[in-house]
């Protein structure tokens, strides 16, 4: 029996889950919540093998929630969002898998089995961003300065922080950012860290 934790800030979304697993033989919900603070308390709570887990909500949010329960247990990720600002973030942090909530019951129940056995999952969708990230051309070396701001943003600075640590004004910081963002080949903050880990820039 695989025990299943959802979280979706959505009631009905939560809802129409149970109902899912509740026709499918081998699972088991074993509670909701509604947001990643609360999905943090009562994976500790209840000790689910997978926490399917929605990425934007109000309050914490999924990713953050990922590092917290990341690698003790398996989180699928299970959105309406595949840009590269919602997928690196996540599969940064540590998720199993990634799905769309377009997908069939049949294949999100394939997918709850397979992250419970510690297998990857990803969206034909995901994968294909993952594939196209993976294989786009660096555009040059970061400076010594550019990694600099770059590990400040991933200690959660903003920019008024970075230019104040770095002795430099804030306009410089925000060009440094435009330089990493093509360097890196992202379009965002959140996208230019999860890169930077999967580089192995920051740690």
């Amino acid at each position: 029996m695989i025990r299943v934790l959802v979280v979706d800030d959505h009631p009905i979304v939560r809802h129409g889950l149970r109902g899912a697993f509740a026709g499918a033989d081998g699972f088991e919900v074993v509670g909701e919540a509604a947001d990643g603070a609360e999905a943090v308390r009562r994976a500790a709570a209840l000790r689910p093998d997978v926490v399917l887990m929605d990425l934007r909500m109000p309050g914490t949010g999924g990713v953050a929630a990922i590092r917290q329960l990341a690698p003790r247990v398996k989180v699928l990720v299970l959105t309406t969002f595949d840009t590269d600002a919602d997928v690196l973030p996540a599969i940064a942090a540590g998720a199993t898998g990634y799905l769309l909530k377009d997908a069939p019951v049949e294949e999100l129940l394939r997918a709850v089995g397979a992250a419970a056995r510690g297998e990857a999952v990803l969206a034909p969708a995901v994968a294909g961003r993952l594939m196209g990230h993976v294989r786009r051309p660096a555009h040059g070396a970061l400076t010594e300065r550019e990694l600099q701001v770059l590990r400040l943003l991933a200690d959660g600075a903003g920019n008024r922080e970075a230019a104040a640590r770095l002795l430099i004004s804030e306009a410089s910081v925000k060009t440094h950012l435009l330089h990493i963002y093509d360097k890196l080949g992202v379009r965002d903050r959140a996208a230019a860290v999860a890169e930077a880990f999967r580089r192995g820039l920051v740690s």
